[in-house]
């Protein structure tokens, strides 16, 4: 369920200014309805400015009066007029302390998930082809002490990731007619 803004600041305003329950109160601003208790006792919130969704566009006088009428309604936000942004992935930051572990976790990549494509092991990693293809040929600056590690584990990419990038692989190659490998043992499980 979608909040309003500033939920706090709207509860103090409904309070002072709405006949609305405690329990409506808190279904609509996402809170427990003894915080909102709290609220209205003064314990809790001292010094907070209302914020009146009202005049914000978050809800309507309509509503709030339909709602005070009966208390088993609840509060309705009303729909935004402003366009949602699209998660956009942008490049991956990898953490300096975990940037060593990731031609660890490329090389674990190329031996157990050899369907996926460089470009696919770059985005999860968050790396170069350039990098994949020196670690891939052991010329890699550091390449005598790569061992093969998880990056799950290692917390360079989520398992939803790479679950997401192997279901993607398996199905173009079964597009081109080639052989499926196996799912691993995690993603069989979470499969069944």
């Amino acid at each position: 369920m979608t909040l309003p803004l500033m939920p706090k600041a709207t509860a103090v305003w409904l309070i002072e200014k709405t006949a609305l329950t405690f329990t409506q109160i808190a279904d609509f601003c996402g809170m427990h309805p003894l915080e909102i208790q709290a609220i209205a006792d003064g314990e809790v919130a001292q010094g907070i400015v209302g914020y009146d969704p009202v005049a914000n566009g978050q809800v309507s006088l309509d509503e709030i009066h339909r709602c005070e009428a009966n208390e088993a309604l609840r509060l309705k936000l009303l729909p935004t007029t402003l366009p949602q942004p699209k998660r956009l992935r942008g490049a991956r930051y990898t953490p300096v302390a975990k940037r060593n572990d990731r031609p660890d976790g490329i090389v674990f990549l190329l031996r157990n998930y050899p369907q996926l494509s460089e470009t696919q092991i770059g985005k999860l990693m968050g790396t170069t082809k350039e990098t994949i293809q020196k670690v891939r040929d052991r010329t890699h600056w550091n390449s005598a002490n790569i061992k093969p590690r998880d990056p799950v584990i290692l917390g360079l990419c989520s398992q939803t990731d790479l679950n997401a990038m192997l279901t993607q692989a398996n199905e173009k190659l079964s597009r081109e007619g080639l052989a499926v490998p196996p799912l691993p043992v995690a993603q069989a499980d979470e499969a069944a």
